[in-house]
């Protein structure tokens, strides 16, 4: 064993006894399906932070921006946005995903392209909308191919990187708006921020030509050049064994699947709680830099210098990502990591509602917010293991609880976070304190109702295994803790009972 397969193995990358015929195609499924997945959402993400970094760089006083309307035009892209959810991870399911993807890639990179053009607030208003409903397709569908190749102990940290990928690329904006406002402001008489979105455009049309030659799909429709038929076959063993089923098509009873069952309805508050309450590390925190005064009046931070230090929170995200996905795998649960950053959460929101606190407290909040990011990208790979017996289920069910954070992206700003109200925010910060609290409160509730499920003898899991003629030492775990307690609790009973029926004897 090499080297680096000694690390790979170190760090879990690789669970340990992993055959080095399911290592080669562990390593072909990582370059297959994270290289795509990850350089579209760095696009995407790309195309939408540029709107917030291009107001700090002169938009708005060019299109004279007043009010909430900034905030109107951040939620006109997530109508879009929700508009097309839940039927695109439908229909992707059904359709290539390798031509499918990297269409909508190159329809949302014309209308970013479109958007250095405008001219008025109406114009900003329709070209958020088309880049909101073209990028649609690229989260919640890549989202699925993600979580649709790697088995349970690979989920957390394969999702921590493609979560990293989001504020990779609300990073890259802020420097590329800085670098824009700095070297091409007024070059060819265009101002900064309008060479930010064409900057922007010829970055992310060529990527979409990776997803045609690279994307493979899922492992039960997979056409890839790349992966023999051995490792097709492989591929669908493995999470066969593991309890992810093959696909069962669409039909009258996908919804019924869906909405039958209580995953969907846990998972949506759950998730979309626990989403929303950082929601201070990004607009918010960016706003408070740009309104910051030294003590004669003037401004602390030039635009350059506010769109540097804002990528500050993305970069703790980064790194707290990736230590909670890499944790999670390790201890074999995602709730865990989940709760320690629910309650960061809640004490960095607690710090911004009292507010007047020193300069270095409100740093400390906004970034340890950015921090507690981190553990939100383990919602969806949870998701996908409480799915793990139903691929369209699943898929749409991602989309569903996305639409739920889409659409309180849509509302809960405009009313909470208003522009005009910053950077104080006091019914914002009221709001997150309060979710914060429903959301450490809530989090168990998928452990105990999967726990009644198990002590009824119901394990999707154990049963899509068995139904294929695999039996998995991983999946008895769960059931075998339920059993020992329902036998410790048996055990108890007993002895209960034996002591009555001496003392009855006495």
């Amino acid at each position: 064993m090499g080297v680096i397969d000694r690390f790979a193995e170190f760090i879990d990358w690789y669970p340990k006894g992993m055959s080095k015929e399911e290592r080669h195609l562990v390593f072909k499924i990582d370059w297959l399906v994270l290289s795509f997945s990850c350089i579209a959402f760095f696009t995407k993400n790309l195309d939408v932070s540029a709107l917030t970094n291009a107001y700090y760089a002169g938009m708005g006083d060019d299109l004279h921006l007043q009010g909430n309307q900034l905030q109107f035009a951040t939620s006109m892209y997530y109508v879009g946005y929700a508009i097309f959810q839940i039927p695109s991870n439908i229909v992707l399911t059904r359709l290539p995903a390798e031509y499918y993807l990297p269409a909508f890639e190159v329809m949302w990179g014309l209308f970013t392209l479109g958007t250095a053009f405008i001219q008025s607030y109406k114009q900003l208003l329709v070209m958020r909308f088309f880049v909101g409903f073209t990028a649609t397709a690229c989260w919640v569908g890549n989202a699925h191919i993600v979580n649709s190749w790697y088995t349970r102990q690979e989920l957390g940290k394969r999702n921590a990187i493609y979560g990293c990928v989001m504020p990779l690329g609300s990073m890259f904006a802020g420097y590329l708006q800085a670098a824009a406002y700095n070297n091409l402001d007024g070059a060819h008489g265009m101002a900064g921020w309008r060479w930010l979105f064409i900057i922007c455009t010829i970055i992310t049309i060529p990527c979409a030509a990776i997803g045609v030659f690279f994307c493979p799909n899922v492992p039960d429709r997979c056409n890839s050049r790349y992966l023999t038929e051995r490792e097709k076959q492989l591929a669908v063993e493995r999470l066969l064994k593991d309890g992810f089923a093959k696909t069962r098509g669409i039909g009258r009873s996908l919804f019924k699947r869906i909405f039958g069952d209580w995953r969907i309805y846990v998972f949506f508050v759950v998730g979309n709680l626990y989403w929303m309450t950082p929601y201070p590390s990004g607009l918010p925190y960016g706003l408070w830099l740009k309104d910051t005064k030294l003590p004669n009046g003037d401004l602390k931070y030039s635009p350059d210098m506010v769109n540097n230090l804002s990528t500050i929170t993305y970069a703790a995200t980064i790194v707290s990502t990736m230590i909670c996905g890499f944790y999670s795998d390790w201890r074999k649960n995602r709730w865990e990591t989940m709760l320690y950053g629910g309650i960061l959460i809640l004490v960095c929101n607690v710090i911004l509602l009292v507010w007047n606190v020193p300069d270095g407290a409100k740093f400390f909040a906004f970034v340890g917010l950015g921090v507690a990011n981190g553990p939100t990208n383990l919602i969806v790979p949870w998701l996908a293991e409480f799915m793990s017996h139903d691929l369209e289920a699943r898929s749409t069910s991602i989309a569903i609880v996305n639409v739920g954070w889409v659409v309180i992206n849509c509302v809960v700003p405009i009313i909470a976070w208003p522009v005009p109200a910053a950077p104080r925010y006091l019914g914002g910060y009221i709001w997150s304190v309060v979710m914060s609290v429903i959301e450490i409160i809530l989090l168990p509730l998928p452990m105990l109702l999967e726990r009644r499920e198990l002590k009824r003898g119901i394990n999707y899991a154990k049963m899509v295994a068995e139904e294929n003629g695999f039996v998995s030492a991983g999946l008895e775990e769960k059931t075998k803790d339920v059993d020992e307690q329902s036998l410790e609790e048996a055990g108890q009973a007993k002895d209960e009972k034996a002591v009555e029926v001496n003392a009855t004897a006495v």
